[in-house]
C-alpha cells in the first residue's frame, strides 16, 4: 500500500482498489495452509454463457462494442509453496514480463506477455493483446494454428478495436501527430499459445507527469473492452466482484525515469497464511463471439497455470 502515493479522489480509488484483493471477498473460507487445491473455475459453463448473452445484450444496444469478460478462478496450496509454484510457473510459461511481489499476506506470481507501458526517454511504447490460440502437436498443426490466427477476421476485429481505444489514450499524453502503430496483427509464440499482439507508440507532449499518462491510459484497454468507461460499467455489473490487482499492471521504474509495466494476467494471488489461490481468465466479447468458443478460450489461458499448483 505504500508503493503508490497522490492526493486527491484519483488517488484514493486506485489505492482501495489495488489493496483489495477479490474486492470485498473475505479469505477464511479456506483454512487449510497444507492443503493442495486445484484450480477451478468459480463459474460453471451456464453461468458464463448467461453472462457471455447479458454482455451481447448490451452489445446489440450500442453500449459497448467489445468487453472484456473475467471469470474467477480458485485453488488452494500450502503457505509455504508461492516461491516454488513461481519457478515452476516462470519456467513453464517463459513470458516476457514474469513478476513475483509480495504484499502482506499475499504473494502475486505473474507469468505476463502483455506490455501495458514502457516509457523510453520521451517514448511511450504499448503493446495491446487480443487474439489466442493454442500450440498445434506437430510442426505442421503448430503452423496451421498460427497461420489460421493470423487471417482471423474474427481475431483481428477484436484487435484493431483496442489498437484503436490505445491510441486514442495515448493521444491525450502524445505530442501531435505522433501516435504511430508500429506493428499490426503481429502474431508471437509462447510455450503455450500464440497471441495477436499490436504495437502503439507516441512521442509525449512536454509538460506531461507520469500520473498524467496513468489518468490517460489505466487500465489497459485490452482489459476493459470499447469504449472504456461504459466497458468498465459493465464489467463491474457482470463480474459482480472486483479483480483485484489482476488486469492493473506490475513492473520497474529505472533511476533516469523510464519505465517497462506489464498487463496482470496469467497470474496467481496466493494467501500466504489460508493457502488460497486466486485467478481470474477472460477474452473480449464482440458480436462475432461465440459462448463455447470464449469460454473454452479461458480454460486454454488457465491450463498453464493449472499445471503449477500442483504438490
Amino acid at each position: 500500500p505504500h508503493l503508490v502515493t497522490g492526493e486527491g479522489a484519483l488517488a484514493q480509488e486506485v489505492m482501495q482498489f489495488l489493496t483489495s484483493p477479490r474486492a470485498a471477498e473475505q479469505v477464511a473460507d479456506r483454512t487449510d495452509a497444507e492443503a493442495w487445491h486445484p484450480l477451478e473455475p468459480c463459474w460453471s459453463e451456464e453461468a458464463y454463457t448467461s453472462k457471455f448473452r447479458q454482455v451481447q445484450d448490451a452489445l446489440q444496444r450500442g453500449d459497448i462494442y467489445e468487453m472484456n469478460l473475467c471469470m474467477p478462478w480458485s485453488g488452494c496450496a500450502p503457505g509455504e509453496a508461492s516461491w516454488s509454484i513461481f519457478e515452476r510457473l516462470a519456467s513453464h510459461t517463459r513470458a516476457p514480463h514474469t513478476a513475483y511481489v509480495q504484499s502482506g499476506p499475499w504473494r502475486t506470481m505473474c507469468a505476463s506477455p502483455e506490455r501495458f507501458l514502457a516509457k523510453r526517454g520521451r517514448t511511450l511504447h504499448s503493446q495491446p493483446i487480443k487474439g489466442t490460440v493454442k500450440r498445434g502437436q506437430t510442426p505442421e498443426e503448430d503452423d496451421a494454428l498460427k497461420c489460421a490466427l493470423a487471417t482471423s477476421e474474427k481475431e483481428q476485429a477484436e484487435n484493431v478495436m483496442i489498437v484503436d481505444l490505445v491510441r486514442n489514450d495515448l493521444s491525450r499524453v502524445a505530442a501531435a501527430d505522433s501516435v504511430c502503430v508500429d506493428e499490426l496483427f503481429g502474431i508471437h509464440t509462447f510455450s503455450t499459445v500464440h497471441q495477436m499482439i499490436s504495437s502503439v507508440s507516441c512521442t509525449l507532449a512536454e509538460g506531461v507527469t507520469p500520473l498524467d499518462i496513468m489518468q490517460a491510459t489505466f487500465p489497459m484497454g485490452s482489459m476493459t473492452g470499447a469504449p472504456k468507461l461504459s466497458a468498465m460499467r459493465h464489467i463491474a455489473a457482470m463480474e459482480e466482484a472486483g479483480r483485484g490487482v489482476y488486469s492493473g499492471a506490475l513492473g520497474y521504474v529505472a533511476p533516469n525515469g523510464d519505465w517497462d509495466l506489464n498487463v496482470v494476467i496469467r497470474s496467481l494471488m496466493h494467501h500466504g497464511e489460508t493457502g488460497r489461490v486466486d485467478a481470474t481468465f477472460g477474452g473480449a466479447i464482440t458480436l462475432l463471439a461465440d459462448a463455447q468458443e470464449e469460454y473454452q478460450e479461458c480454460l486454454l489461458k488457465a491450463e498453464a497455470l493449472r499445471q503449477c499448483l500442483v504438490p
